[in-house]
């Protein structure tokens, strides 16, 4: 894994908006509907050049796919899995399925306007059900064909562009524990655990590509939000037993080559009840991870970078803040970014801080996302001039 050792370099988390000849073959995709492969295939390839180009022209230095191929950042896995079934949720569970959670049950106006806005948008118009799958037998991993492809697409895309290095985001077998439901392993454990071997197969997989894996999880820090029955101190020991599940995930890959991300979700909302960083930190950083990317340019957490100054990476660790915020279209002006990136380094040392995003641009490709695509570009400009002002500030020169 590269590091900031001559300069800041730039990241960010992985997702970016998919052309919109994508969406419909993406939204059959996610529900297990037919549709043309050999199409799909085309317009991957094509949407994958196009965003790893962009990406470059726009100053970012750690680059992906976007995950193009993929309707959502976790779904897609379990077409990756034997062992699993999808269906659709029944009729009146077509919204937010988190509707359970402290956000939701303290502003249900402000959702249920948000939800009214996104559909005159367009973002959310027609069937709006999401794809419900359920572990019905033995765990095990499919997807090499699919993963090859996914990195031959990124390879052959980044032939003659300038880039430092390539990530590749995977999801973490916490997150999958916490939101697939489980029939068919007796104990939990032994359902964390299968998904936990099957996913190693993925990560082996970029790895041996030459890729830095990005592992995403974030259930991590969502935990609290979303079960309003359960304390910190619950969430803390929740949190501790699905980081030895994604160590397990990640026994005999390299730390260098693993960057961990967690963050609060997509939504633009009040975002009251997020985890603070402070009841959480020593538990993610527990992670057999070299980089932790994490949110730390919207308003609600970016005074946290001072809870670094208490729970200090391991030596030779990366953080990876996010710097450019994926919840509002305001682009951040450089001299800000250069500022957020400063603070962290003036705790960890320059060369361990890596400029970042908060989250995905757009996590869910068939859903309304918050940001303009054409905005996401901006931004990624906008951090680019940041990270160029904060290595003059740190290193004496542009």
């Amino acid at each position: 894994m590269k590091r900031s050792t001559e300069r800041i370099l730039t990241t960010h988390v992985g997702s970016l908006a998919r052309p919109e000849s994508l969406i419909p073959l993406l939204r059959s995709k996610e529900r297990g509907q037919p549709y043309d492969q050999e199409t799909f295939a085309k317009l991957v390839r094509d949407a994958v050049a196009d965003v790893v180009r962009r990406q470059t022209e726009a100053g970012v230095d750690i680059v992906t796919d976007g995950e193009q191929g993929k309707a959502s950042f976790f779904g897609y896995i379990v077409e990756r899995f034997n062992g699993f079934a999808r269906t659709l949720a029944p009729a009146g569970q077509e919204g937010n399925p988190r509707g359970a959670g402290r956000e939701y049950r303290a502003f249900p106006d402000y959702y249920a306007w948000s939800e009214r806005i996104a559909e005159w948008a367009g973002g959310r118009g027609g069937d709006r059900r999401y794809g419900i799958d359920v572990c019905t037998g033995p765990v095990s991993y499919k997807g090499h064909t699919a993963v090859q492809r996914d990195i031959e697409n990124i390879k052959t895309a980044l032939k003659g562009l300038r880039h430092e290095e390539v990530f590749m985001p995977a999801i973490a077998p916490s997150y999958l524990f916490a939101t697939l439901t489980n029939t068919f392993y007796r104990t939990d454990e032994e359902y964390e655990q299968a998904l936990a071997d099957a996913l190693r197969e993925e990560y082996r997989a970029i790895v041996d590509a030459g890729f830095v894996l990005q592992v995403d999880d974030p259930r991590l820090v969502t935990q609290y939000m979303m079960n309003p029955d359960l304390s910190v101190a619950d969430c803390r020991k929740w949190a501790a037993k699905r980081v030895e599940a994604i160590n397990y995930s990640l026994r005999g890959i390299p730390p260098e080559k693993v960057r961990f991300h967690t963050c609060y979700s997509i939504d633009v909302g009040p975002r009251l009840y997020d985890m603070e960083l402070k009841d959480i930190a020593d538990i993610i950083l527990k992670i057999d991870a070299g980089a932790y990317s994490f949110e730390a340019a919207n308003p609600r957490h970016e005074h946290e970078y001072r809870v670094f100054e208490q729970f200090r990476p391991a030596d030779g660790k990366i953080l990876i803040p996010g710097v450019i915020s994926h919840t509002t279209n305001l682009v951040e002006h450089p001299e800000l970014i250069a500022e957020r990136i400063v603070r962290f380094a003036k705790i960890v040392g320059r060369e361990n801080v890596i400029a970042g995003a908060d989250c995905g641009f757009a996590a869910s490709a068939v859903r309304f996302n918050d940001t303009h695509p054409s905005i996401a570009w901006l931004k990624f400009a906008a951090m680019a001039e940041g990270a160029r002002l904060a290595t003059r500030q740190l290193w004496g020169r542009a």
